[in-house]
């Protein structure tokens, strides 16, 4: 949708000047009964000063029209060209076209991932997607920051404030499968998460907290989870102390530390009808594609490690598979068919 105020600079001149060659072809053809091409023609030559020879000698009213004509539009013109120049010099034209494109490409998205702020956390939780070729856009209210962010989807950048509706709309959050939100102030992590959920209710919406306070405020505004850096990096340092070895290989795993390895969620509803409601033995999961069923998410929420090979996959039941990127694209292939 074009805004007014946004174009006024060009819109504004543009309707001047046709407002002026309105008045002139129709001066032309009533004064000197001219024909419409014959004042078009004195009408232009006339606003653009530019002295061309005139179609015929004018009558005393025809001259001054035509002095009345170039009084009243030299300085328009000028403010026009000016206007128009100035608007194209300024980059305002290209920003638009920019702004454009990237509303359209968030037209076409769904089941994408919105990231509200590009912080420390915003940019660690962007690269991650990014590792995994997942779809994000990023809404950032600092211009420096957004002039700054280049990523594989730096097309899908949109500059404004999160905590407004508008503004998560044109994010896509109606169509999107999560929302994270990482900016600094608590409050405006609450706010996101209130109109997310009111918005999308079927959205998942992860937050950033820094007070101890707040995350039971933004589980009732509708957060599914809540992270506290600062608690979660203490809690990451003391157990690299404790066991070194385990929190190095759970971040390998976990896509930290290779693009090799994947952790993968799989739920009843993306199961081929032929493997629903049935045993995890029946899937033969290890030995069509080699990756391994290391956990189990009951439709109660009750997770299982390492479940047997009896459990059967039922409705809102969860499988997490562990393998490298060709097993789990195995796998996919096995689901697709």
């Amino acid at each position: 949708m074009l805004n007014f105020r946004q174009f006024s600079k060009i819109y504004i001149p543009f309707i001047l000047i046709t407002i002026i060659v309105f008045i002139g072809i129709i001066g032309f053809m009533i004064i000197e009964e001219y024909r419409f091409l014959d004042a078009f023609y004195m009408t232009i030559i006339t606003v653009a000063t530019v002295g061309f020879q005139e179609v015929q000698p004018l009558s005393d009213e025809g001259r001054v029209f035509t002095a009345f004509l170039i009084i009243t539009s030299f300085g328009t013109f000028a403010y026009a060209v000016t206007s128009i120049s100035q608007y194209v010099l300024d980059g305002e034209f290209n920003q638009y076209y920019k702004n454009y494109k990237v509303n359209a490409a968030i037209e076409k998205l769904e089941n994408h991932v919105i990231v509200c702020g590009f912080g420390r956390n915003g940019k660690q939780a962007a690269h991650v997607f990014k590792k995994h070729n997942t779809r994000f856009v990023v809404i950032e209210q600092k211009k420096d920051i957004v002039a700054a962010i280049n990523h594989k989807f730096s097309d899908l950048v949109l500059e404004g404030d999160a905590t407004l509706d508008e503004v998560l709309i044109k994010a896509g959050v109606l169509k999107a499968k999560a929302l994270i939100t990482t900016l600094p102030i608590d409050a405006d992590n609450l706010f996101i998460v209130l109109s997310a959920r009111t918005l999308n209710p079927k959205l998942t919406i992860i937050s950033r907290a820094s007070e101890d306070n707040s995350d039971k405020k933004l589980k009732l505004a509708g957060a599914d989870n809540i992270i506290m850096p600062d608690k979660l990096g203490g809690a990451h340092m003391a157990s690299l102390v404790m066991k070194p070895d385990v929190m190095e290989f759970v971040d390998y795993i976990t896509g930290q530390g290779t693009d090799n390895i994947r952790l993968e969620e799989i739920t009843f509803d993306n199961l081929p009808e032929t493997f629903q409601n049935k045993s995890i033995r029946d899937l033969e999961i290890r030995n069509k594609s080699g990756a391994n069923i290391i956990g189990f998410k009951t439709a109660e929420g009750e997770y299982i490690i390492n479940p047997s090979a009896d459990t059967i996959i039922i409705p809102d039941a969860k499988l997490f598979v562990l393998g490298t990127s060709e097993q789990i694209s195995k796998l996919r292939e096995l689901f697709a068919r």
